[in-house]
């Protein structure tokens, strides 16, 4: 399991996630401007909360996981960016 190294912890049931790349190429080899590209909807959990008092968390650090398109919210720690979310806002751990 992966140490978060940050110096953020979230509480209760959030998830502080790093998000995938955005694609700069198409499958074909076509480039993808920057002005087109969609935000990623898979990324890396970087730390967990403790969970709820009846609902413990599911997903774990390191865990690779899929999440809604708007899902979460956009902060920046140390010059890199990150969503924090609800554990029910994932989807999917791939």
């Amino acid at each position: 399991m992966a140490k978060n190294k940050l110096k953020i912890t979230p509480l209760a049931d959030r998830v502080l996630v790093e998000p995938a790349a955005a694609e700069t190429k198409t499958a074909s080899g076509i480039i993808i401007p920057d002005t087109v590209k969609e935000k990623p909807q898979k990324g890396t959990v970087v730390a967990v909360g403790k969970g709820k008092k009846d609902e413990p968390m599911t997903v774990k650090e390191g865990d690779a996981i899929l999440y809604g398109k708007y899902a979460g919210t956009e902060i920046t720690v140390d010059g890199k960016e990150y969503l924090i979310m609800r554990e029910s806002d994932i989807f999917a751990i791939l």
